[in-house]
């Protein structure tokens, strides 16, 4: 059996930490709830040299109102997002996705940073954050830059994150008083499955229409994908039933799945149709339309 030898690093300022990687380039790696990057370790995807320990950097880690918007540090733990009554005030949604990932022991190491972070296109909490206009703040040795949440994911496993920095917060601006979002995935068991597809949906409301409509999807494309096309259909729409399954059949041609083991492409495009009109109904009733017994799934 290899083996190989790690350099353990603990900084304790921000600063420090993205002065270190990038000094010491692509053979170190930030680690955090260790989640993601101790299997890949154990499985023999990743053979960095040096790991760079972010625990130390508690600024990182908290959730709180800045201004009009929702900061919530990098750090914080899924289950700290789950389980904050900020979050569940500011943008419950965002909620409903962390209880979603992995299990209870997963929620309480995992952090939304890393959710963020391993750019995986099947990721819970994303898409939610997409639909939002939320954003993500980059920081660096010579300061802090920010991106929307879409521009962040480049490809399968890839993000903007640039030699020497890091995810600092992901923020989620003030949310419109007649919007709703509703976060739907399917997965082959509920347990700590990921998901085969998954669809995110924001409503906005204004004078019995659509003024403005997002949907992400997950898990079928190369990245958590915006489906412009399918919230084009929406705006300037009364919602309705046939107007939701309408933009179901324009999110799943906008999908771009793959086939493995836990599904074939024809199949995750089906469930996309199926998830998208079932979450813009959730979304549509939590922004105030009418949209009668379709719309249970609880209030936002």
């Amino acid at each position: 059996m290899s083996t190989w030898s790690v350099t353990y690093h603990r900084p304790t300022r921000v600063a420090e930490a993205c002065e270190l990687a990038r000094e010491l380039g692509h053979e170190a790696r930030f680690i955090a709830g260790g989640t993601e990057i101790v299997s890949r370790f154990a499985a023999g995807k990743d053979a960095a040299r040096h790991l760079i320990a972010l625990d130390a950097l508690g600024e990182l880690r908290a959730i709180l109102r800045e201004g009009d918007e929702l900061r919530i540090g990098a750090l914080a733990t899924i289950t700290e997002v789950a389980e904050s009554s900020l979050v569940n005030e500011l943008y419950p949604p965002l909620v409903e996705a962390a209880r979603w990932l992995g299990n209870v022991q997963i929620r309480n190491q995992a952090t939304i940073g890393g959710n963020f972070c391993g750019a995986v296109p099947c990721a819970d909490t994303p898409p939610i954050c997409i639909v939002a206009r939320g954003s993500v703040r980059l920081a660096s040795a010579e300061g802090e830059r920010q991106l929307t949440a879409e521009e962040f994911f480049v490809g399968p496993r890839e993000s903007a994150l640039r030699a020497g920095e890091l995810l600092a917060a992901i923020a989620i601006p003030a949310q419109p008083a007649a919007a709703g979002a509703r976060y739907e995935r399917f997965g082959m068991r509920r347990g700590s499955a990921v998901a085969v597809a998954a669809v995110a949906a924001r409503v906005v409301l204004a004078g019995g229409r659509i003024s403005e409509a997002r949907v992400a999807l997950g898990a079928v494309a190369p990245v958590p994908l915006l489906a412009s096309s399918c919230s084009r259909l929406l705006e300037g729409q009364p919602p309705s039933a046939q107007l939701f399954a309408q933009a179901g059949e324009a999110a799943a041609a906008e999908a771009r799945p793959i086939s493995d083991i836990r599904g074939s492409a024809e199949f995750r495009r089906a469930i996309v149709r199926t998830l998208t009109a079932r979450a813009l109904t959730r979304a549509a009733s939590r922004a105030g339309a009418d949209m009668g017994a379709d719309s249970e799934g609880g209030s936002a």
